[in-house]
C-alpha cells in the first residue's frame, strides 16, 4: 500500500482522521492528548501498511482447564503475502500430502462400503473366505 508524502503544515486536521480517531479510541483517556500530530502522523504511516483485514473463518476463544486459562485461534482465509520459493516449495507439498490422504481414506472407504453392500447381498468372490468384517459390523450395529 503507497501512503502519499505527509505535510507537516497539513497535518492540523489530522486528529480527525478516521484511522486516527480509530486509534486513539483504542488507548487510554490519560494518554489521548499527550501526542502531537507528528507523532500521530508516524503512528498513521507505521500501522497503515499492515492490512488488518477481515479473514473468511476468524474463530477466538478461551478456555479454563482447572486453574489454567488458554486460548485458541483459527484464522483461515485467502493468502495475499507473496511467498518464498521455500514456502511455496512447503506449500505444495503439504497440499499434495493433504491429497493423497484425503483420495486415500476415500476409496478405503469406498471399498469398505462395497464389501458391505456385497456382504449383505450374500456374494461370495472366494468360497469359504471371510474378512470377518461383515460380522462385526452386524454384531456391533444391526
Amino acid at each position: 500500500m503507497m501512503t502519499e508524502p505527509i505535510n507537516p503544515e497539513t497535518s492540523s486536521s489530522i486528529s480527525s482522521d478516521p484511522f486516527i480517531k480509530g486509534l486513539l479510541a483504542r488507548v487510554p483517556q490519560e494518554n489521548r492528548d499527550s501526542f502531537s500530530d507528528a507523532q500521530l502522523l508516524s503512528l498513521k504511516i507505521a500501522l497503515s501498511g499492515r492490512k488488518w483485514g477481515r479473514h473468511a473463518v476468524d474463530v477466538r476463544g478461551t478456555f479454563g482447564v482447572w486453574r489454567w486459562k488458554y486460548y485458541y485461534v483459527l484464522v483461515c482465509g485467502r493468502e495475499q503475502r507473496a511467498l518464498t520459493r521455500r514456502q511455496e516449495n512447503i506449500a505444495r507439498t503439504v497440499n499434495a500430502l493433504f491429497m493423497l490422504t484425503f483420495l486415500s481414506f476415500s476409496v478405503l472407504l469406498g471399498l469398505l462400503v462395497l464389501y458391505l453392500i456385497k456382504s449383505a447381498l450374500g456374494i461370495d468372490l472366494i468360497p469359504g473366505f471371510s474378512l470377518g468384517i461383515w460380522g462385526w459390523f452386524k454384531d456391533l450395529l444391526l
